[in-house]
């Protein structure tokens, strides 16, 4: 656990206060964002800062970064809202519950480390993809438009934003397009001061500034949007209170009506569960792994992925959905000097102090200006110059993966897109290694060996892995050797490592030249290799073949066989 390795190194006042001040920092970045991608997900905005305040508190206390920042991200957005649209807000956080436990089951068997194998195309591909889709949700509040629900798949969601331009507003396009602008323009002159606060505040106060001015002036804010229940019915914006015990299945189902729960609902759940999962665990790890290359520190990988279901698993039944590391604010965490993970606790607990102090003020936070705040995390997360960079420079085979995921990611969905795009990189790994796979053949004669009968002496050398990929292209070359050779000296030497198939070709290649009367010694073999021939019981003694570690000793007994 990352906070217990930091207090036991040495946690003082100095080590304190860089924390608290980092966290307020993160706190005031998080707030309006955490609002903003619960809105992006199908949810009321508070559910968004539930989140960041439970699932972030508990994943900072449980997990293995001691920067990491965790709360709802962007990433999730493409996931999490078909699963509201179709099972309500109930059905996202139970389907958040279950991707807790998996992602805690993760941890506990140690698959934290799998996270390296995942492809840098895949990588760029899904969150470039991703960060298209999540741009393409703002135009309807950026533009005002009235869509109603947004179809789930990407070319429907053209269609519906298209259909509905007829309906743009200049009221909101005039407060998101300035809200964009200070978000391009602040960074360059204020640092001190987070250029969302700036934004957002400047946002508001241009809407009220404008609907004051002018009679008629009406652009969609929080508090016109949403409203919560009170004994004395809906009341408009969010609720002033923190977040408050329940279980997921009473937020509701679709349309908010009742969600029944069943094992039909857990089915139904299952592949949007592995999908928060998946990518739950694919974004904390490579947060985890920026931030280590930001603090010269590393975290633990099955602690951050234990962190991250207990969080997910306990967030919503505080009101939470689904979170995971954010990379934007994990790297403002560590900019602002954040020594442990008390500076995402701090981060939590100022978010909870502005849901109780601040709600009502919240509520005026324009829905155009939010918009403007997620297409910016959008353009962030496309990666595009890495994008553009990678198909400049990468292999064709590469640009083919990349470019693969990107678009099944926009046309589909990010589960597809992973599982594609690992499929084609495994594909293209095989081919890469079999072809680095060498293979060399010379007579006795050829190679300096005294061979009066001419060609009776063959040396087969190999060199490269002897795998699935490989093994067929390595054995084959054994198939058509001259009708003088009764002596083969294969030279494995050079092979590091042998799978089963790899032993499957080379039986068969075996066969085959008993078949035809030449004797085999395999001559070099390596402790891996050996350990799969004494397996299948080939080091045995057996007619027409032997089996050696020392290439000399083989190099011997082929000689005076040929002689």
């Amino acid at each position: 656990m990352a906070l217990r390795e930091a207090i036991r190194e040495g946690y003082g006042f100095a080590q304190l206060k860089s924390d608290v001040l980092a966290g307020l920092v993160v706190g005031i970045v998080a707030l309006p964002l955490s609002m903003a991608l619960a809105i992006a997900s199908g949810a009321p905005p508070q559910h968004g800062l539930y989140t960041a305040i439970v699932a972030g508190g508990i994943i900072a206390l449980t997990g293995g970064s001691r920067t990491q920042v965790s709360g709802p991200t962007a990433a999730f957005v493409v996931i999490l809202a078909p699963i509201t649209g179709r099972f309500g807000l109930g059905g996202l956080m139970i389907a958040t519950v279950m991707a807790g436990m998996m992602l805690f089951a993760l941890g506990v068997t140690r698959m934290g480390r799998l996270i390296q194998f995942v492809p840098y195309p895949v990588t760029i591909g899904f969150t470039t993809g991703i960060g298209i889709v999540i741009a393409t949700l703002q135009i309807k509040d950026f533009l005002g438009l009235q869509t109603g629900r947004l179809p789930d798949h990407f070319p429907q969601k053209i269609a519906a934003l298209v259909s509905a331009l007829p309906s743009f507003r200049m009221d909101d396009f005039v407060i998101g397009a300035v809200t964009l602008a200070i978000l391009l323009i602040w960074p360059r002159l204020n640092k001190s001061i987070p250029a969302p606060l700036a934004a957002l505040g400047g946002g508001a106060a241009l809407s009220l500034a404008l609907q004051g001015a002018w009679d008629g002036f009406s652009a969609a804010t929080i508090q016109s949007r949403f409203s919560y229940m009170t004994d004395n019915g809906p009341v408009p914006g969010i609720p002033r209170m923190p977040p408050v015990p329940g279980f997921p299945w009473e937020h509701g189902g679709p349309n908010g009506g009742d969600l029944e729960m069943g094992l039909g609902l857990i089915q139904d759940l299952g592949p949007s569960a592995f999908a928060i999962a998946m990518l739950g665990g694919i974004e904390s790890l490579l947060s985890a792994t920026i931030a280590d290359g930001m603090t010269g520190r590393k975290h633990d990988p099955d602690g951050e992925l234990i962190g991250q279901g207990l969080g997910n698993m306990i967030a919503p039944f505080f009101g939470g959905f689904a979170a995971t590391g954010a990379i934007a604010r994990t790297a403002t965490n560590i900019r602002s000097g954040a020594q442990s993970p008390i500076a995402s606790i701090v981060h939590a607990l100022f978010i909870l102090g502005a849901v109780v102090v601040f709600a009502p003020w919240l509520g005026y936070l324009p829905m155009a200006a939010l918009s403007a705040l997620l297409i910016i995390v959008a353009w962030n997360m496309s990666e595009a110059k890495h994008f553009i960079h990678t198909v400049k420079t990468a292999p064709r085979s590469d640009v083919f993966v990349l470019v693969t995921c990107c678009l099944l990611t926009v046309v589909f969905d990010m589960v597809v897109a992973v599982a594609a795009g690992l499929l084609l990189a495994a594909l293209l790994f095989i081919r890469r290694m079999a072809s680095i796979v060498d293979v060399e053949m010379m007579t006795g004669r050829e190679a300096g060996h005294s061979d009066p009968g001419g060609h009776g002496l063959l040396i087969y050398r190999v060199a490269g892995p002897l795998f699935f990929g490989a093994a067929q292209k390595a054995m084959s070359e054994l198939e058509n050797i001259e009708a003088e050779i009764h002596t083969v000296l294969m030279d494995l030497s050079a092979v590091p490592v042998m799978d089963a198939t790899g032993l499957v070709n080379l039986e068969s290649a075996l066969a085959r030249l008993k078949s035809r009367n030449v004797h085999v010694v395999i001559a070099g073999v390596c402790d891996q290799p050996m350990q799969v021939f004494r397996k299948a019981g080939l080091v045995e003694s057996q007619e027409g073949v032997t089996v050696l570690e020392d290439y000399d000793e083989g190099l011997k007994i082929a000689r005076a066989r040929s002689v």
